[in-house]
């Protein structure tokens, strides 16, 4: 076993018995191996899923420039219709939770296709909805749906690039879960001002239909024990040896216990301390982002009398410093890994991840307080757009290496680590925005909003405490998945 997996193993505690079948694995530089594929290949691959993880939650948001007119046109209020991206990115957090581990099952591609072909379908009743409770319905279940890359993404790129150069691939892949939030009320100003809200799930018909076809010529599957199973099956076919040959990662037990165990594993994993820290710190984050999205129309429009297009550009502030974040900050993250790394006599730790994100500890209150008080000041409009630009760089900064710190930590079962943090940021992220009118409606803009500023403030330390202490952590709450 190697340094990198001793480092694993508490977090990956499951030992092999003594087995007579002939074991079937990937040699040194075998092609079947998706680390093994030429870049070109693993591209293919990333972009096809990246794209996913753009347009389900740019679905979540891209109506928010919308929301007066869905609630004219649907006889309803604008807060019933903030209700329809609750139902939605609930359930882009409640999504992984299955689809994550049964990837672990039954490989990757299979539920790619599968759930983004619904999801794609799923869009054409959005755009019919003839009232507000078909409306939410179909978007509740369409971001389970959608959820499919969120999931699964982690896990894919995990399949496919070694520590050393993940960082850097996977800041570009969770572009999707931060862009798409910032693109969408970009998207959607436009498409509602000039031919109304339900072309906003026309155009997302088309486009996700598009992604889904190229799914299925191109999206190839990456999860080791998948391939390596149907290797198997092929080799025992052709020496007519059934039973001979086992695979490495196979898992004997029936299929109805290895789905139940899975299906639990990222409640397992949540309960890790760690874990339950860096998911409260995404919830914060992720709360904070769609609560300041589904107002800005109000901040904007009500007190700088921008229309609604103007409003969907603003969104290209925080857009800005995720792009910044992503191109300068996030490479960096697999730089300070290998430096450290080196340094530690050529033994890496998951904790190695985590230095950078005190960039955005530090950054995400502050701007937080910038955006609160310039907005509550009435200072010129670009001041506020400006202390964005920092937040979506600090936002960028937490997500990647807590993202990257889970995939080290638990590898082989990174996609559901990553379905762990998830759900308790997609759950807060789609409850907390309905409390928000009647907070800042009571404490105005600059100590409505600086209250998110205080709680980024109080969890800041979490990066550099675990850092610091992460491995003792891992070591006391050792468990098997």
């Amino acid at each position: 076993m190697s340094q990198n997996n001793d480092e694993r193993r508490p977090l990956l505690d499951a030992g092999e018995g003594g087995d007579s079948r002939e074991l079937i694995k990937f040699s040194e530089n075998d092609e079947g191996n998706p680390r093994q594929w030429r870049k070109s290949k693993k591209m293919i691959n990333v972009s096809i899923i990246a794209l996913m993880s753009i347009v389900s939650p740019l679905a979540s948001s891209a109506f928010t420039p919308g929301i007066q007119q869905i609630a004219d046109d649907l006889h309803t209020t604008p807060t019933t219709v903030i209700s329809t991206t609750t139902g939605f990115v609930i359930m882009l957090g409640i999504g992984p939770l299955f689809l994550a581990p049964l990837s672990e099952t039954f490989g990757r591609r299979k539920l790619y296709l599968v759930c983004f072909t619904v999801f794609s379908l799923l869009q054409i009743p959005t755009a019919l909805a003839p009232n507000i409770a078909t409306l939410i319905a179909v978007r509740t279940l369409s971001g389970f749906f959608g959820s499919v890359g969120i999931a699964n993404g982690g896990g894919t790129i995990s399949d496919m690039f070694e520590p050393s150069e993940r960082a850097g691939v996977f800041g570009w892949y969770l572009l999707g879960p931060l862009l798409g939030p910032t693109l969408g009320p970009l998207f959607g100003g436009v498409t509602v001002q000039r031919l109304g809200w339900r072309w906003i799930f026309w155009i997302m018909t088309i486009v996700c239909g598009v992604n889904t076809l190229a799914g299925f010529f191109f999206l190839r599957e990456t999860y080791a024990p998948v391939i390596l199973e149907a290797r198997k099956a092929a080799i025992e076919r052709e020496e007519d040896k059934v039973g001979q040959y086992r695979f490495e990662g196979q898992d004997d037990r029936p299929l109805k216990t290895k789905i139940s165990h899975s299906l639990t594993r990222p409640v397992r994993i949540f309960v890790q301390p760690i874990v339950t820290t860096m998911s409260i710190y995404q919830a914060l984050v992720f709360g904070t982002t769609y609560s300041i999205y589904t107002n800005m129309q109000q901040i904007y429009s009500g007190q700088y009398g921008f229309n609604t297009e103007q409003v969907g550009m603003l969104y290209l502030g925080p857009g800005l410093g995720f792009l910044f974040a992503v191109w300068f900050l996030v490479p960096r993250i697999d730089t300070v890994y290998n430096r450290l790394t080196e340094k530690n006599g050529g033994k890496s730790k998951p904790e190695f991840r985590l230095p950078l994100a005190n960039i955005g500890a530090v950054f995400i209150p502050i701007s937080l307080f910038w955006f609160a008080w310039t907005v509550e000041l009435h200072v010129h409009w670009a001041a506020s757009i400006v202390a964005t630009f920092f937040y979506g760089i600090g936002q960028v900064t937490i997500l990647n290496t807590v993202q990257n710190y889970y995939i080290d930590s638990f590898e082989k079962y990174a996609a559901s680590a990553i379905a762990a943090g998830a759900v308790f940021r997609s759950v807060v992220g789609g409850l907390v925005p309905l409390g928000v009118p009647l907070l800042l409606d009571r404490a105005g803009y600059g100590w409505g909003i600086s209250v998110f500023g205080f709680l980024a403030l109080a969890i800041s330390p979490a990066p550099l405490v675990f850092y610091r202490y992460g491995q003792k952590i891992r070591e006391g709450f050792a468990f098997e998945l």
